[in-house]
């Protein structure tokens, strides 16, 4: 099968023009101040080596990267975008586990044609992906005459707020090695963890898998990364794409021509990297703030008597409000969250628009305000919820009152019925022959 996409195979982009080939000889032959001093001196872009070794800090220096695999792109989205681009032609297929990201159908779709199929996962199990749910996933593909190019996952996840077990990394890489297809990973939350279980990166998987940088498998496996949610940067647009495939660095390296990123950028974050004692500093002190941010919503939503998905990570929790609903459907769904963002004021995301097949789901982001604002989302929260209960006890009060009503009128009309049958029997016996007794 035809692994890459007819635009990423195609020599149209104009990249074999003197213009480009400076950066390319720089690539072979860049200069070192203590190892290369006769290399050329790049006077256009910063080094790559600084994110690199950002991403493998943030893994716990369990893998390392290739300056020479990343490409830069403006956000995770343009890398994403940019991926589908290169694996995929237009009615192709990436699987997707749900519940996913609403911004993937506009990410992944829009431009590229590419499709979605969605990888059923149920909260029976903590919405975690089974084989069996990649195979009806997959096996769904085929009967929509839909070619499967890859897997796409968040890890940690977007809503769920949740890393990705080994185990589940595991059945995804044996699943894409089977089929022949691809695996995205983007890891764009990787620094958020704050409790237990810790960040497990695809790249460990195939580490631990003693796959050497010529497999096939290997090759297949590309990892997103952005510096917007871990280091609290997204107005400056920095993302990367890393992938061991050179044909996909190529035509993903010509494509980021259309979202660069600005020397300018690149060389403030260069410098903001490599003070490892300023980013190890950072990222401790985010992971504890996010530590207690997640510990106050919890602690609210269960004093409203809301529960939520037990989750690790990110920067929002999967909330379960099904008890909450009038009914088990997704109409129920959509008129409880009119009632919250237009009656309670708290803007929250329905688990419909993330493709749970639940309803009754939602996602509530907890790092984007100030404690007293989220302490106040709370109060609101829980105000809402004693309200909603008092008028569903009423109603059902008045339902009973009713009911019993309408017994009560029952019983009176049978009392009367049985008189006037009595009466009658009295009635009709003093006219009888004492025979017919």
């Amino acid at each position: 099968m035809k692994l890459l996409s007819r635009k990423a195979s195609c020599n149209t982009h104009g990249q074999d023009s003197s213009y480009f080939l400076g950066w390319q000889e720089y690539e072979k032959n860049a200069y070192d101040e203590v190892k290369n001093l006769e290399g050329i001196i790049q006077m256009g872009l910063a080094e790559n080596q600084a994110l690199v070794d950002f991403m493998s800090e943030i893994r716990g220096n369990k893998v390392t990267f290739n300056p020479n695999h990343i490409v830069l792109t403006a956000g995770a989205t343009s890398a994403n975008e940019t991926l589908m681009f290169c694996l995929a032609d237009p009615g192709e297929a990436f699987l997707l586990p749900t519940p996913y990201y609403p911004g993937f159908d506009r990410d992944l779709k829009w431009r590229t044609g590419v499709e979605i199929v969605p990888i059923q996962c149920t909260s029976s199990n903590g919405f975690q992906i089974t084989e069996e749910a990649l195979n009806q996933a997959y096996q769904e593909a085929e009967n929509r005459n839909l070619r499967v190019k890859g897997v796409l996952v968040t890890n940690p996840s977007n809503p769920l707020g949740t890393t990705m077990t080994s185990n589940e990394l595991d059945l995804l890489v044996t699943f894409v090695e089977a089929k022949d297809i691809h695996l995205i990973s983007d890891e764009i939350y990787s620094g958020t963890v704050f409790i237990s279980p810790g960040f497990v990166s695809v790249m460990e998987i195939l580490k631990n898998r003693n796959y050497d940088e010529f497999s096939e498998v290997r090759n297949r496996v590309h990892v997103v990364y952005s510096l917007s949610k871990d280091l609290g940067l997204p107005g400056f647009r920095v993302g990367a794409i890393y992938s061991n495939d050179e044909m996909v660095v190529a035509a993903a390296t010509k494509m980021s021509s259309f979202g660069l990123v600005s020397s300018q950028t690149q060389y403030l974050l260069s410098a903001m990297l490599s003070d490892k004692k300023f980013t190890k500093k950072y990222i401790t002190e985010n992971q504890r703030r996010l530590k207690k941010r997640h510990g106050m919503l919890v602690s609210g939503l269960q004093k409203a008597g809301i529960g939520c998905l037990k989750s690790n990570a990110g920067l929002f929790c999967w909330v379960d409000m099904r008890h909450l609903l009038r009914s088990n459907t997704f109409d129920a769904e959509m008129e409880l969250w009119k009632k919250i963002v237009y009656d309670v004021k708290l803007n929250i995301s329905p688990g419909s628009s993330c493709h749970c097949t639940e309803p009754g789901w939602f996602r509530v982001c907890f790092a984007n305000m100030s404690e007293d604002t989220l302490e106040l989302a709370m109060q609101r929260l829980t105000s809402f919820v004693k309200e909603l209960n008092r008028n569903n006890n009423n109603n059902k009060n008045d339902n009973n009152n009713n009911n019993n009503n309408k017994s009560s009128s029952k019983h009176v009309r049978s009392r009367r019925s049985l008189a006037k049958w009595v009466f009658r029997l009295s009635f009709d016996g003093a006219d009888r022959q004492p025979e017919e007794r």
